[in-house]
């Protein structure tokens, strides 16, 4: 306990001395052992995404050009997500500023937000992001972890009892559905599980697309992921976690799927597989050293700092799951954080583009 709370106390001096708010406000606050945003700390994420969800370059398109056509500036075929230097970034960063609204409705710069998201998220501007996911050479275009945040955006969306909320979610709604039936499709079509440290981790996609599947009621995309969870991932035993991580992983392929497998299965059987599957989880010093960071300036190598904050939000999600060794857990997941939170605003766009947004997850998922 004498070690969680120094650690606690650590990352309080830590937000609180490289605030870009008030200096004298605390960007976090901790109850029973909880580390929790303020006012403060939204608004010190808030303005990552504000600074790069309209403007449109540098920008990194990730659609296959089959002719001329898309030969144009972004916001032409992304008019709603064309900011923040790809898709999926800017999608996640209009998440985390709806979250962020829902948690903290007064914080500063509030109306400037849903301002933005008011245009960026429009039923026009949705019609025409549906277009790149129809054209042949781009039904894989963000499979499946531009899905996945969109299915998120739109899970937040639902959870807003707010009338600005429900005009924002019945616009997005017709992408997100679009997205589902893609999955439904995709699904049993894949032979083998996808198990990277980057973006097309298939675990990682499943995971937040369950999350919405069950707040939207669409049982036919969580049976889907049902089935594929359990085709792929029951069987697995003595995952090696000394393995990880790789040079450019921002998501852990083994606690990704031990923070899926939750959702699956019921809770004993969870219990069982989980030890079957990471022994090591079960041990009392269980421990696991924070991803090192060696050159924010480079776009690859930054996803360490993503890696530490994932690693905190399974770790969290695992530990809920997982009581026989619930306090170890939060502690090595309370080391990843005060790690990445000191460099989420470090200065150069190659991070702050993104990590905000997995912050903010991290701290809103325990």
């Amino acid at each position: 306990m004498i070690k969680t709370k120094l650690l606690l106390t650590a990352i309080t001096f830590i937000l609180y001395t490289s605030s870009s708010v008030a200096q004298d406000t605390p960007q976090i606050t901790t109850k029973a052992s909880k580390i929790e945003l303020t006012v403060a700390g939204a608004s010190h994420f808030a303005d990552l995404p504000l600074r790069c969800m309209q403007r449109e370059f540098p920008y990194k398109t990730g659609v296959t050009f089959a002719d001329s056509t898309l030969i144009v500036n972004p916001q032409n075929y992304h008019p709603a997500f064309y900011g923040c230097f790809d898709w999926h970034s800017s999608v996640h960063g209009h998440w985390m500023l709806i979250r962020l609204l829902q948690l903290f409705p007064s914080m500063p710069r509030a109306a400037e937000i849903r301002q933005k998201l008011e245009e960026n998220l429009t039923a026009a501007n949705i019609a025409t992001e549906m277009k790149i996911f129809t054209m042949p050479d781009n039904k894989s275009f963000e499979r499946t972890y531009g899905w996945a945040w969109l299915l998120q955006l739109q899970n937040e969306l639902l959870q807003w009892d707010d009338p600005f909320a429900k005009k924002l979610r019945d616009h997005v709604a017709p992408l997100a559905q679009q997205l589902s039936r893609m999955y439904i499709e995709y699904l049993p079509r894949l032979q083998y599980p996808i198990r990277v440290g980057e973006h097309s981790n298939l675990a990682f996609g499943l995971r937040l697309a369950f999350d919405y599947a069950e707040q939207a009621k669409d049982t036919a995309l969580k049976q889907s992921i049902i089935q594929t969870a359990l085709r792929f991932y029951r069987n697995d035993i003595n995952y090696p976690l000394s393995w990880e991580p790789g040079g450019n992983d921002f998501l852990s392929p083994a606690l990704e799927e031990a923070d899926l497998m939750w959702r699956i299965l019921p809770a004993a059987d969870y219990e069982r597989w989980l030890v079957k599957f990471l022994p090591v989880i079960a041990d009392k010093n269980f421990n696991l050293e924070p991803g090192v960071v060696k050159d924010r300036t480079d776009g690859k190598l930054v996803h360490l700092d993503g890696l530490n904050l994932s690693r905190a939000w399974d770790l969290f999600g695992i530990a809920r799951h997982f009581p026989a060794n619930k306090t170890q857990l939060y502690r090595v997941a309370n080391r990843h954080l005060t790690v990445a939170l000191p460099n989420v605003a470090s200065g150069n766009y190659m991070g702050e583009h993104w990590l905000a947004s997995f912050a903010v997850y991290a701290l809103t998922m325990q």
